[in-house]
């Protein structure tokens, strides 16, 4: 059993997950309740998660602070944990690029905090084997969180080298996975635009089952994420470019996902209602 003081800013649906395995470990983890909605503080609460009042008060109980947040937001969190003075590990677990990880390194630097590199592959972990923390960077940091979460259903994984390569292995398992539900649903919108998406998804189950393009359900499944995916499509094309590849599909993507922010966390979204915000229509209507 871990016995430390663990913070986490901010626990969403994946960090509130990743914080209960830390408990389960047997840390005390520290959150931040200000400003969340009555359905995180009542998470945070089954979890056993413990209430902290400020930032400054987070910081000073915890040698270690983890950031899982939406990418948009990474650097600002990790100016807020910077701003307080803390000098501990600090784990951005975040779908950030490279280039993304090298500023926030800096920013909790400025104080002699040490960085771990952190990426987060899998759903939020409920069960063994689905879920891993790629780590990279500082060795002690990262024996540090790798014993953290030794055990638990979050498995972690420690990679040689830089801090930066956790990141870039996050982003370029991300572009494959999330990008083939924007094309699937380009796909099928201009299936849907010719009368023949039924046809589509019939070939695509004999050709290409298990896929976003077969499955309505599946294809459906991204609505509720895409203002989650948004951001994190605009990092990969920075790291594509930075690497002397071209962004454009990750652009793409981008403005695909943008289509479907309305549809924030509503498990009742359909396939065809995502495919009719991509045409700019209701469901069901023809030109």
């Amino acid at each position: 059993m871990i016995h430390a003081d663990v913070g986490i800013v901010h626990p969403g649906s994946m960090g509130a997950r990743v914080a209960a395995q830390a408990v389960a470990a047997g840390a005390t983890v520290w959150w931040l309740p200000q400003e969340r909605s009555v359905a995180t503080r009542e998470r945070a609460a089954e979890l056993g998660l413990r209430p902290a009042g400020s930032m400054a008060e987070l910081t000073a109980e915890c040698a270690v602070v983890l950031s899982v947040c939406p990418p948009a937001a990474a650097l600002d969190v990790a100016r807020q944990v910077a701003a307080t003075g803390f000098d501990g590990i600090y784990v951005d677990a975040n779908a950030v690029s490279p280039r993304r990880t090298e500023q926030i390194a800096e920013v909790v630097g400025s104080n002699g905090a040490t960085l771990a590199d952190g990426g987060i592959t899998g759903p939020p972990p409920r069960e063994a084997g689905t879920t891993r923390l790629y780590l990279s960077g500082d060795d002690a940091a990262m024996e540090t969180v790798r014993t953290l979460f030794d055990g638990t259903l979050l498995t972690p994984v420690v990679l040689a080298g830089p801090a930066g390569r956790a990141s870039a292995l996050k982003l370029a398992f991300a572009a494959y996975n999330k990008i083939s539900y924007a094309l699937a649903a380009q796909a099928c919108a201009l299936a849907d635009d010719h009368g023949v998406l039924d046809d589509l998804r019939d070939l695509a189950a004999h050709l290409l089952p298990g896929t976003p393009l077969a499955g309505p359900r599946q294809l459906a499944s991204a609505g509720p994420r895409a203002w989650r995916w948004e951001p994190e499509m605009r990092e990969i094309a920075e790291a594509w470019r930075a690497s002397g590849l071209p962004g454009s599909f990750a652009d793409a993507a981008a403005e695909t996902f943008e289509r479907w922010e309305a549809h924030k966390d509503d498990r009742t979204v359909t396939s065809e209602r995502l495919i009719a915000d991509l045409r700019g229509r209701g469901p069901g209507e023809t030109t």
